[in-house]
């Protein structure tokens, strides 16, 4: 009798949070999580960032660390010994092997991504190889990858960039190398050299993410400066990956123009939101971005020091037109997950 009544309870609670969703507050996982990037195996999520651990989740909202490191500790002595800095994971899936790119760095001018592998989506992930160098290509801040597959070509395209431009690159179909003739070619944001993208470099992007949704792919990027509260999410979008990304009055991005959804205000508790990872829907159509953000109850905001930025969960609505948006542009601190 005591198993039916637990039974009908569990039965109840399931059918109420279908209807009703499940309150959430932010930040969900309040360490340290810049530049997040999160995955779905069945019903579990996995997330990583530049802080090293990796997380697992059953809905986005409750969150556990599985692993200190995602790499091996040999990898990360490895990599250590030639760059100061490992940042911002891009975990995707390329036919049966997890790839994870990330960043290497050692100042503007001397940057570089390498991608590593697992068979299993948890990791860890080793065999790290530079996919693509920046003290060769000559481009800036060669960081923060963004891998994704055009359904459409079935061909594997890298996005990538900084305050030397984003660009965009063809990788083999593995998602390991570049592919034999591939081109890098500017998609958006200015170089931050150039007088139009100040102050505070607001129209140099960076953190890209591509999402395609209704026959569009979007674009979206982080412009601003990483540390404050300058920095705000945008988007462009193009009917092809390899087409021209604009933003809503159709002015290109790679001119330094997208549409800003989310910011924040002088004095807002929740600032500086940025380098958004992947997009979510749940069964009832429902959708979630995950991103970073500088929570001043978490920690005062220091003008010279690092800040940290814990990770947030934000319903993502889209407008009659097809824009994304958020309810008020601003960093929630609640919300419904459902």
């Amino acid at each position: 009798m005591a198993s039916s009544r637990i039974s009908v309870i569990l039965l109840f609670a399931a059918l109420h949070a279908a209807a009703y969703g499940v309150a959430f507050t932010n930040p969900v996982w309040r360490v340290g999580t810049a530049d997040p990037t999160c995955w779905q195996v069945g019903g579990d999520y996995y997330l990583t960032s530049t802080s090293r651990a990796l997380l697992k989740s059953p809905d986005l909202i409750h969150w556990r660390k599985v692993r200190n490191d995602f790499l091996t500790p040999r990898e990360r002595a490895r990599v250590k010994r030639t760059w100061r800095g490992i940042w911002a994971p891009d975990v995707v899936r390329i036919g049966k092997v997890w790839n994870l790119y990330v960043s290497y760095w050692n100042g503007a001018e001397s940057t570089a991504i390498a991608v590593y592998a697992s068979d299993r989506p948890e990791g860890p992930f080793t065999n790290g190889v530079i996919v693509t160098d920046g003290r060769m290509t000559g481009i800036c801040d060669t960081i923060d990858p963004e891998v994704v597959k055009d359904p459409e070509t079935g061909k594997v395209w890298m996005f990538f960039g900084s305050v030397g431009k984003v660009h965009r690159v063809e990788l083999t179909a593995d998602g390991r190398a570049l592919a034999p003739g591939a081109k890098y070619v500017h998609v958006a944001g200015l170089h931050a050299d150039d007088p139009n993208a100040h102050p505070h470099r607001r129209r140099v992007f960076e953190g890209t993410y591509l999402h395609r949704r209704g026959g569009w792919w979007y674009l979206f990027a982080s412009s601003g400066e990483y540390n404050n509260g300058t920095y705000a999410v945008v988007v462009g979008r193009s009917r092809r990956i390899t087409d021209d990304f604009t933003d809503r009055a159709g002015r290109l991005m790679k001119e330094g123009f997208a549409e800003k959804i989310l910011s924040s205000r002088p004095g807002d508790r929740f600032y500086g939101p940025g380098h958004n990872g992947e997009i979510f829907a749940t069964p009832s159509g429902r959708t979630y971005m995950i991103y970073h953000c500088h929570d001043r109850e978490v920690a005062p905001y220091k003008p010279d020091g690092y800040n940290p930025r814990p990770l947030f969960l934000q319903e993502i609505f889209w407008d009659a037109e097809g824009w994304p948006y958020f309810e008020t542009g601003r960093p929630a601190a609640t919300g419904e997950f459902r």
